[in-house]
């Protein structure tokens, strides 16, 4: 392929990618409006959210799966299709049922689409500059465009209303499918012969979607916990099938390829933290500082602004130059500091002195992103790309979706308590919030031992070779060294 076509497609890729992360956050902003107009009851309206979660988490392993066995470019140009067909229904929602059930196929499309995306690019971009480029490109559309959401979320509503954040994916959608058409790879799937574990599928994706469902929806600490029970027991049977299933869904040497879990591993304590960081600071500007929704996007851009500028036109040559593990660990760092300095945010804050270095700080998450996924993506052969894709989307839903659960059901319970002592509302919002940002500065700190110790050294640019035998499914997707 071209060099210009694999650019191209690399946008497409980046462009799918971005609708899907900005229609995560895009409707927090417009959450008042959409209750107000049809008349959601309060417990239901968190659905909106819940909906697309639990179809987007919970679907992203079987898709990327599907996706090595159907053809990666099929599943997501099918999945684009679908969440762009879900947006219209969205859109033209007159009822919640009506809204929920779009919000859950919209989540469908996203797992079809995002699953496959990683196994897509590692295929087109086989040279490490270029792929650590391409990566860098990709991963800033999922690190910066939930703040991009937020602040487009509040213009749209304010300026039009509520349903165009839905219907402004209509056109984007659309040229996503057919320019995709024309420049993603044709490539034939394994066939579902080759391993379609059909029991092993129905386990996993029950057991993620009690998950999520469980950190997602309020109900009370006891049947979180019990519903987290029942998810543990479907995925230990999922972990039973893998090892004695004739075709796995996920083949044991996926998890051990180099890299991969300890990848993982890391991506879900950091989402944790970080994703929590972003939903927390949001209430923080909104509960104690008394932002309205389009001025707490815009507090939160520079955010945005600062991971862009690193994960576009820093992580790849820095990469290149240090190698990933290096990078990742300086990232950390980055984010740990983001972290700690939230620890002391006082009640009345001044945004310049008091919030904007943090949002700078922020910038970490650009060097962690890219580094994560060419190290998760690194040992994977190319019949496995999308279900190692897959598993790495999947461990971002689920360290997001955990991260927020804990981490403000932490603040919820300190501010409470801070409350019954007697404590101002504003002194006891912002000590939970404290308390919520020092675990996640502890699980970030956890996050860098896991790197450090666990992670091996990448090996220099300059000792790799390129595949020579694309006959060669045995040798990793990732460069070896000669």
């Amino acid at each position: 392929m071209a060099i210009s076509a694999r650019w191209t497609a690399l946008g497409v890729l980046a462009t799918g990618s971005l609708m899907t992360v900005l229609d995560g956050s895009i409707v927090t902003v417009a959450m008042p409006a959409i209750a107000t107009d049809l008349g959601f009851a309060p417990p239901a309206l968190s659905w909106v959210v819940n909906a697309y979660l639990i179809a987007f988490g919970s679907l992203l392993l079987l898709a990327g799966r599907l996706g090595d066995l159907l053809g990666r470019t099929w599943m997501f140009l099918a999945g684009t299709a679908v969440f762009t067909a879900a947006s219209l229904l969205a859109g033209a929602a007159t009822t919640p049922a009506m809204l929920i059930a779009a919000r859950f196929l919209q989540g469908a499309g996203s797992a079809m689409a995002v699953a496959v995306s990683l196994g897509i690019l590692v295929t087109l971009f086989t040279r490490p500059a270029e792929r650590a480029t391409a990566i860098a490109v990709f991963s800033f559309t999922g690190a910066a465009g939930a703040a991009v959401g937020q602040v487009l979320g509040g213009v749209l509503t304010d300026a039009l209303n509520w349903h165009w954040i839905f219907l402004i994916n209509l056109p984007i959608g659309l040229a996503t499918v057919l320019l995709g058409r024309r420049t993603l790879p044709a490539d034939r799937g394994l066939g579902l012969r080759s391993g379609a574990d059909v029991a092993g599928a129905l386990l996993v994706t029950a057991g993620l979607v009690v998950a999520i469902y469980a950190v997602a929806s309020s109900g009370g600490v006891a049947r979180m916990l019990g519903l987290l029970a029942v998810a543990a027991a479907l995925l230990a049977g999922f972990a039973v099938r893998q090892a004695t299933a004739r075709t796995p869904l996920v083949p044991p040497r996926v998890l051990r390829a180099p890299g991969v879990a300890v990848a993982n591993l890391v991506q879900i304590l950091t989402l944790a933290a970080c994703f929590a960081f972003q939903v927390l600071v949001t209430l923080y500007l909104q509960n104690v500082l008394g932002y309205d929704a389009l001025h707490t996007g815009l507090a939160m851009l520079p955010a945005a602004v600062a991971i862009g500028a690193v994960s576009l036109g820093l992580a790849a040559r820095l990469n290149a130059r240090f190698g990933e593990r290096r990078m990742l660990l300086v990232g950390l760092v980055l984010l740990f500091g983001t972290l700690a300095l939230l620890v002391r945010l006082p009640v009345h804050a001044n945004y310049v002195v008091d919030v904007l270095p943090v949002m700078l700080l922020a910038s970490g998450f650009g060097l962690v992103l890219p580094a994560l996924a060419t190290l998760a993506m690194s040992g994977a052969r190319p019949d496995d790309a999308g279900l190692v894709s897959g598993v790495f989307n999947t461990t971002q839903q689920i360290g997001m979706a955990l991260g927020v659960a804990v981490l403000s059901t932490l603040a919820a319970a300190r501010t409470d308590g801070l409350l019954a002592a007697g404590r101002p509302a504003a002194d006891a919002l912002t000590g939970g919030y404290r308390l919520a940002f020092a675990v996640g500065a502890g699980l970030v700190a956890v996050a860098f031992v896991v790197a450090l110790t666990l992670l091996r050294p990448s090996a220099p640019r300059t000792t790799t070779a390129l595949r020579t035998d694309p006959n060669d499914l045995e040798q990793p997707i990732a460069l070896r060294t000669v």
